[in-house]
């Protein structure tokens, strides 16, 4: 029994990656779901988006410096700036161009941001945007797609994912979670169903330099097609998500 371990753990190493379906939930992030301050229509989504698990999966801990990027209304800010504590800081990123074309995207961000000392909002153009200090950990969740909509250049998500990779430190976390599209290598989805293609993002992701670590299953619905417009009723709050962990080398 023994000489069979030994082939078994290194067939396991070889294999690479491994995909997670569940994860605990330290107390710091317990602690955060549990905040009043967060919104009652916050908590009401909790139990369809698995926060705990997925900032769990994330290694997310007190102390660290994390940035929300493309934060939407800030359901992901509220918790990250308890999960991270006074010592940690959230950099709440919002993009310009996004603000431009829908100005009430800055009076979320700014209610987001009240009330927590250590959350600093960011509105810089997804071309030059920076932060402040190397971070821990970047955070974008049902946005990562929208880096190839009808206004991005050719190119444009590659640079992007670039200063993501600049704006980490060695060994810090890239989580991107979104929704599921089918194969599509060229990214013309994105801008009709608000979809992509896990392999593509994957492949551009890692182009930039960062090494795919790991999948969380937790969001994970077989029954959708991944045809359809994430917002029509038939399948909104029930895509197909996948979750993908990655990391700058070092």
């Amino acid at each position: 029994m023994k000489l069979m371990i030994v082939p078994i753990i290194a067939a396991l190493a070889l294999a690479g990656p491994i995909a997670a379906s569940a994860q605990s939930v330290p107390p710091p992030i317990q602690a955060a779901l549990a905040d009043p301050g967060r919104p009652a229509t916050d908590k009401a989504r909790d139990a369809a988006r698995h926060p705990g698990q997925v900032l769990a999966f994330a290694g997310i801990k007190p102390g660290d410096k994390v940035a929300d990027f493309l934060m939407g209304g800030g359901y992901w800010t509220r918790i990250l700036a308890k999960a991270v504590g006074d010592k940690g800081h959230v950099y709440a990123y919002q993009a310009k161009q996004f603000i431009d074309y829908r100005p009430a995207y800055a009076d979320e961000q700014k209610a987001a941001v009240a009330g927590y000392s250590n959350v600093t909002p960011s509105s810089d153009s997804l071309t030059s945007f920076t932060f402040p200090e190397p971070l821990d950990a970047i955070v974008t969740v049902q946005n990562y797609h929208d880096l190839h909509l009808a206004f991005a250049p050719k190119g444009f998500a590659d640079t992007v994912a670039k200063r993501l990779y600049a704006a980490l430190k060695p060994g810090g976390v890239l989580l991107v979670v979104d929704h599921v599209a089918a194969a599509d290598p060229n990214f013309a989805v994105p801008d009709k169903l608000h979809r992509i293609d896990p392999a593509a993002a994957r492949a551009e992701i890692e182009k930039a330099g960062f090494k795919f670590d790991a999948e969380l299953n937790v969001l994970r619905n077989p029954a959708d097609p991944h045809t359809t417009n994430v917002f029509d009723a038939s399948i909104k709050g029930k895509t197909d998500q996948f979750i993908y962990r990655f990391r700058k080398p070092g």
